[in-house]
């Protein structure tokens, strides 16, 4: 199996960059809670902070865990750039690059399938964690539509990830255009009511808290992996929990998608950058509208 490296990054300061255009979203489409497909925002969520101190195990052994080892998401977005195509009589697109489904399943098997180190949460414990810190974030509508009980009763909610809104975008690198599509998790906010304004999407994900040097380390490499999928998608905004080995929820950090870059670029760790002009950009450079 091929892998590719990202580390050093002054391995790829080498010429022009080419621009990328500002993902817009051009359509959407949900999964509800028995994983139907919708063609609407049904599923749609929005941020509320979570309880901190809230226990991520809570409820694991009622989660109702999705099945997606059929590749589906595939047949969602064609079904919906048609339905756009239909509505607008312009076509989206004239090819498509397909995610390798086969080789995350791999990848999961192979992460799952890790002893565990003594001490130490399940990789299945850890991956429900992900899901409830979700649950603890989400309420299904803005917060002067939502109820005070509902805010305070989501710990107690079951946990189901069979529920998704996911979003069709528009971008483009150098002179490629492109079609993306993936799953967003909350609004900050709302929608704005003109199509052309970006969107205050967030996304939410969970680290352990960093205790040492090194799991500072590993933590600033898993900060790329987060700013590749939301940028992608224009997400401007991520919402980290920070949690315990036991899964105690401890913390929140607030991050802002474009500024990842910068903080790689200067981090002291790895310094090749920080005396560069290239170290002195942000992640807006190049990004055209």
């Amino acid at each position: 199996m091929n892998h590719f490296d990202i580390q050093p990054l002054n391995r790829f300061v080498t010429g022009e960059s080419a621009s990328i255009r500002r993902p817009k979203e051009i359509a959407s489409f949900s999964y509800d809670d028995a994983h139907e497909f919708h063609l609407d925002e049904r599923s749609l969520r929005y941020y509320y902070p979570p309880p901190i101190g809230a226990d991520l195990s809570k409820g694991f052994d009622s989660f109702q865990q999705l099945d997606d080892t059929a590749d589906d998401h595939l047949d969602s977005l064609l079904k919906t750039i048609i339905d756009l195509e239909r509505r607008t009589v312009k076509p989206t697109l004239h090819s498509f690059i397909e995610e390798n489904h086969a080789h995350k399943l791999e990848s999961r098997v192979a992460q799952h399938h890790q002893v565990s180190r003594p001490g130490t949460a399940s990789q299945d414990l850890m991956s429900y964690w992900g899901y409830k810190f979700e649950t603890l974030a989400l309420i299904p509508a803005t917060w002067a539509e939502t109820s005070r009980d509902y805010i305070e009763s989501r710990e107690d909610l079951v946990v189901n990830n069979y529920a998704q809104y996911c979003s069709v975008v528009r971008t483009g690198i150098g002179k490629s255009r492109l079609v993306l599509g993936g799953e967003v998790d909350a609004l900050w906010d709302a929608k704005p009511s003109r199509a052309d304004d970006p969107i205050n999407w967030v996304e939410l994900k969970t680290a352990a808290t960093p205790l040492s040097d090194r799991d500072i380390l590993k933590y600033e490499r898993k900060l790329l992996k987060f700013w590749i999928q939301s940028f992608l998608l224009g997400v401007p905004r991520i919402i980290v929990g920070f949690r315990s080995k036991d899964g105690i929820l401890q913390s929140l950090e607030e991050l802002e998608t474009s500024q990842i870059p910068r903080a790689e670029k200067h981090d002291c760790r790895r310094g090749s950058l920080a005396d560069t002009e290239e170290g002195k950009s942000d992640g807006n450079r190049g990004i055209q509208d």
